[in-house]
């Protein structure tokens, strides 16, 4: 048995989404008239009670487009020291908007108001304009942890007083709003723009939707082409992300079991120092000073068990909708058995 903790990206379409994808009316998306395309953005935004919509190849691609939205160079954006769109997209803020990013600390990479407010800048010629703000949910390097509307809503107040834009990297949205049971439209009025991922958890092949204002997605209809995202007949791909938010959603509580089982039996082992608490399907857990967690992983690739070293001493597990309860029992097993 193979069991492929490694993320929820590795998820492979299912019977139906591939039924879907193979019968999706396409056309020309570049030109507007992708049937499977438009319907795609056209759903998504209407979840989250926004006016439109861009599909993109990518969550690194739509963050990176809003970024851009939401800033002038020499702006600054205040995120927290985790955040995908610091560590993980490849200096991309630099690069395509030549802004600053001011890093913070926060709970498990969640941020609140009074981390936020001392870190905007005065109205100083030697200062970079503070611009945007960008929360990350469910925050991957804080092993999964998520805000409720509750939460958001004081960051977004914030903002509003200081009009700073603030901007949503939702990559793991769903896994959030499951468990939290939050109404998606609270995000809509709260966010200038949502960063939608729909191959993760969600299952589907390829994309990500941004969101926001009709204004905000035209202009990010000029930056995804400049970024060489204007895709043409990509509505087998579209499809694919329609039938994912039409089946694939709910099932995401699954996902979330399975991790919270394998977090109870982390903690049980002698060797594991500490388990982060599993709120959605990221398990990280750090290792004693005698198991080098890259020698650590190499053994459970020999019992069959994929997953990924998370810094030093530290390991991640992701669950998804391809790991199973038999699977779960397998790695639990296999993780009780290792010394």
């Amino acid at each position: 048995m193979i069991v492929d903790l490694r993320s929820d990206t590795v998820t492979r379409p299912t019977a139906g989404m591939k039924e879907a994808m193979m019968n999706a009316p396409v056309g020309d998306d570049v030109f507007g008239e992708d049937e499977s395309v438009n319907a795609l953005e056209e759903k998504a935004a209407a979840l989250f009670g926004m006016e439109a919509g861009i599909f993109c190849p990518s969550g690194t691609m739509t963050n990176q487009i809003a970024i851009k939205c939401f800033t002038r160079p020499m702006d600054e954006v205040i995120a927290d020291e985790t955040a995908h769109v610091y560590r993980y997209e490849g200096g991309g803020i630099a690069f395509n908007s030549a802004a600053s990013v001011r890093l913070l600390y926060g709970d498990r990479g969640r941020l609140n108001p009074e981390l936020i407010e001392p870190a905007i800048n005065p109205d100083n010629i030697h200062h970079p304009r503070t611009s945007l703000v960008v929360l990350e949910n469910t925050v991957n390097r804080g092993g999964g942890s998520c805000y409720t509307v509750g939460q958001i809503e004081p960051v977004y107040h914030l903002c509003r007083l200081k009009k700073l834009k603030l901007h949503l990297d939702g990559a793991r949205v769903f896994n959030a709003l499951v468990e939290t049971g939050d109404d998606p439209k609270n995000y809509g009025r709260m966010f200038d723009g949502i960063s939608v991922c729909l191959s993760k958890g969600l299952g589907a092949p390829v994309g990500s939707v941004l969101l926001g204002s009709l204004e905000t997605i035209y202009q990010a209809r000029r930056i995804r082409k400049v970024l060489g995202g204007g895709m043409r007949q990509a509505g087998f791909l579209a499809a694919a992300g329609i039938y994912a938010l039409d089946h694939h959603v709910q099932r995401l509580k699954e996902d979330h079991q399975h991790a919270r089982a394998i977090g109870i039996a982390l903690a049980e082992l002698p060797f594991v120092i500490r388990v982060l608490p599993v709120d959605t399907n990221i398990i990280i857990f750090e290792l004693d000073p005698k198991h080098q967690a890259d020698e650590f992983v190499l053994r459970l690739k020999h019992a069959g068990i994929l997953c990924n070293t998370f810094g030093e001493q530290m390991i991640r597990f992701v669950t998804h909708l391809d790991v199973t309860g038999e699977m779960v029992d397998y790695t639990i097993g296999a993780l009780r058995k290792m010394r």
